[in-house]
């Protein structure tokens, strides 16, 4: 096992970690909040959105024992009580087994369905619709002024898709619904 070992980055105040992939650290919604490493023996956590999805992108698939860097900055004191043992906020993976980790490649999922509600950002606009497969395909309230959808429209749309945190189906960026592009190209 290599050595593990921190250094600080004086100008940047984040910190390259080095240990062995433990496990990861879920929110008590099931998604997933960061992971745990061991630093020769000593655990070490890091600490993520877990509304990130490209967190779990970067996490998944992680086996124990693997050896991770990792970039991060100190989480410092938490009102709720003193850490078990070192936190950090998640930054950057740097390398898994001694090699930069994979980019994650986006693909399209194809979703149908029926319209059966809008959906609203949290200042009241619609942004998107659930269709009757319980699948949410958010267009951003510009998308949904030029599809002009009501509720009873088939839709059939493109878009990375990701679980929705209650498991009772997906959320779709859309890319294009009943092919008609949608938001900026990502």
């Amino acid at each position: 096992m290599p050595h593990a070992h921190a250094h600080h980055e004086d100008l940047l105040d984040v910190w390259s970690v080095e240990g062995r992939f433990h496990h990861l650290v879920y929110s008590p919604k099931g998604a997933i909040e960061g992971l745990l490493i061991d630093t020769d023996g000593v655990p070490t956590q890091f600490v993520a959105d877990p509304h990130d999805p490209s967190v779990a992108e970067q996490f998944t698939g992680l086996r124990e024992g693997q050896a991770l860097v990792i970039e991060g900055t100190e989480a410092g004191p938490s009102p709720k009580g003193e850490a078990l043992h070192t936190v950090y906020r998640f930054e950057r993976l740097v390398s898994v087994d001694g090699k930069p980790p994979k980019p994650a490649r986006p693909h399209d999922d194809e979703v149908t369905g029926t319209v059966v509600r809008f959906n609203y950002a949290r200042h009241g606009a619609a942004n998107g619709v659930v269709l009757d497969s319980g699948d949410f395909i958010h267009t951003r309230p510009e998308g949904m002024e030029r599809l002009g959808l009501k509720i009873g429209d088939k839709v059939r749309a493109t878009g990375e898709a990701r679980p929705l945190v209650t498991g009772a189906g997906r959320v779709v960026e859309a890319r294009s619904v009943n092919g008609t592009p949608v938001g900026p190209a990502h």
